[in-house]
């Protein structure tokens, strides 16, 4: 192994490490305090930023970053607690609808505040400002790199926001 390789495997091991750390942290805060799982408030940050509130079952199983391979399920539980809609296309009755309710909103509207206290606690609180820009810069680079076939690419930034988010 070369130090180049080293170097990337020590840089890929620390990434894990913090994401792992700060994403069962911030988990664990949100249901201290009665919120929706984390992995709910993903699926709904991604129908909050999507035009009409809604995406195919399919498009949202490619945007969701916390929760990839039960997606069709989170959606169904989401269903009950009335969250979530599921709508069936009206041209093509294959296509199933993942749409976000009122009371999804009020619920993502809520919790917002309580995900971005806890990212700042958890994980930006540790960090400079000029490590925060490297490190939005570097992993942006990975993060732009080509998608593999039939993903859409993961913007995480918008406008200097996190994509969703009002506040």
């Amino acid at each position: 192994m070369t130090p180049r390789d080293v170097d990337g495997l020590q840089a890929w091991r620390a990434m894990l490490l913090a994401y792992n750390a700060a994403m069962r942290a911030i988990d664990a805060d949100l249901e201290a305090s009665g919120s929706i799982p984390l992995t709910w408030y993903d699926v709904l940050l991604e129908l909050n930023a999507a035009p009409e509130g809604r995406l195919r079952m399919q498009e949202l199983s490619d945007r969701v970053v916390l929760s990839r391979t039960r997606v069709s399920r989170l959606v169904d539980e989401m269903v009950i607690d009335n969250l979530v809609a599921k709508v069936r296309d009206d041209d093509d009755r294959r296509v199933v609808w993942a749409k976000i309710t009122d009371v999804g909103r009020k619920s993502f509207r809520e919790t917002a505040p309580r995900y971005l206290r806890g990212i700042e606690e958890h994980f930006s609180s540790h960090l400079t400002d000029a490590e925060r820009r490297v490190l939005t810069a570097a992993l942006g680079k990975v993060a732009a790199s080509p998608a593999p076939s039939g993903s859409f690419p993961l913007p995480v930034l918008a406008g200097g926001r996190l994509k969703g988010h009002s506040q």
